[in-house]
């Protein structure tokens, strides 16, 4: 866990794919399998998957409010009740509480967890910064058109997703101003050493190590 600011922005890594992120005004959680005691309530939460560790319908229930709103593929959709969801596919982009979120392709290539389809990356922009989460995904060749990114949140675990290799690559390719190693040292099977990966990164990268 641990936080920084960028621009007004506050992005914090609760664990594995869980980030909060608040301008001072709205509160966005993506993937909360991991919360803090006591979290802040949503504005709004996004899902990059159904999986049990993107998509607990359990968490996002203790951090919703009255008005909170979902924002994910279908799959995680119908996993929810009394929730207000709004449903989004890869190449849509939707504004919702002066946020806008692009999903953008996230899927295994050689490996069997998640077929193109089933996920989704996204690209979030709160108050003029543009936060690119990968979501469950390996080094993919749309990554090269993802556009200016701030911050890039990329997994480093390996076996479901990139490893910190393929990771680099990634953020090679992306060039953000500051990448964050996520998807690591949480769950059996993902132990990583993010200082391996922030080694791979190009110098004019900022890493962010959480």
């Amino acid at each position: 866990m641990g936080e920084f600011e960028y621009k007004g922005v506050a992005i914090e890594w609760l664990g594995h794919a869980s980030f909060r992120i608040t301008d001072g005004n709205k509160v966005v959680y993506i993937d909360p399998y991991v919360l803090d005691d006591n979290p802040a309530k949503a504005d709004v939460v996004i899902t990059t998957h159904e999986h049990f560790d993107h998509c607990p319908p359990d968490k996002i229930n203790e951090i919703a409010k009255e008005d909170t709103i979902v924002v994910g593929p279908r799959g995680c959709g119908s996993k929810l009740t009394g929730i207000e969801f709004h449903p989004i596919s890869e190449g849509e982009e939707v504004e919702i509480k002066d946020l806008r979120i692009k999903a953008v392709p996230a899927y295994n290539i050689d490996k069997p967890f998640h077929p193109k389809g089933l996920g989704i990356g996204v690209v979030l922009e709160i108050n003029g910064v543009k936060i690119y989460h990968a979501g469950d995904t390996d080094f993919i060749p749309e990554m090269k058109n993802l556009g200016e990114i701030d911050i890039a949140l990329l997994p480093i675990g390996g076996t479901y997703t990139m490893d910190v290799e393929d990771a680099a690559k990634a953020a090679n390719v992306i060039k953000p101003k500051v990448v964050v190693p996520m998807h690591y040292n949480y769950l059996e099977g993902l132990e990583r050493n993010p200082e391996d990966f922030k080694k791979l990164v190009d110098d004019s990268i900022e890493v962010k190590i959480l």
